[in-house]
């Protein structure tokens, strides 16, 4: 007896797979910690602990997370979460155009490098005038200077990581 599973060749972008892995816990993690912590079950706090540790090393600020579970707060600061939810909007954008358009970096070699590295200097730059008593702390101000250096990182970045063909892995069933 011989039967198909699959029709047409299953293949695994290794690259792509794993940015995306990493991506949904960048943005799922920072979220979910506060209620993790909050939720006094066995062993969800400790996993809380460890995304509390991955911000703390990551974050240059994430005691200025938001209170999402009082006293619990976000894993990383608004400007972090900015950042990975430019990355999240890129990488549904690059769902959608495949690759194509002309907003896409990647295409314009250096140039594109150096503009992307433009744009991401908003990041710094912002907290460098916090730093110097320019202005406070403020989730409003601090977040779209986020979201433009991951909209900017994503613009770069993605084509690379789910537009190549990277590592497949074939798999055929059932067939020839």
């Amino acid at each position: 007896m011989q039967g198909v599973v699959f029709r047409k060749n299953f293949q695994i972008r290794w690259v792509s797979f794993i940015g995306d892995f990493l991506l949904a816990g960048m943005v799922v993690g920072p979220l979910v910690a506060p209620f993790l912590a909050a939720s006094g079950l066995p062993m969800l706090p400790i996993i809380a602990n460890i995304i509390y540790f991955m911000g703390n090393h990551v974050c240059p600020q994430p005691d200025m997370g938001v209170e999402l579970a009082s006293p619990f707060i976000m894993a990383v600061c608004m400007r972090c979460y900015g950042t990975v939810t430019g990355l999240l909007i890129t990488r549904l954008l690059y769902q959608l155009t495949k690759g194509k358009g002309s907003y896409w970096l990647h295409q314009y070699g250096w140039g594109g490098v150096i503009f992307t590295s433009l744009l991401m200097m908003a990041y710094p730059l912002e907290l460098a005038a916090e730093v110097f008593d320019l202005w406070g702390f403020n989730n409003y101000v601090v977040t779209p200077f986020g979201l433009v250096t991951g909209l900017a990182w994503g613009l770069l970045t993605m084509p690379i990581l789910h537009g190549g063909k990277g590592y497949r892995v074939s798999m055929v069933q059932g067939g020839k």
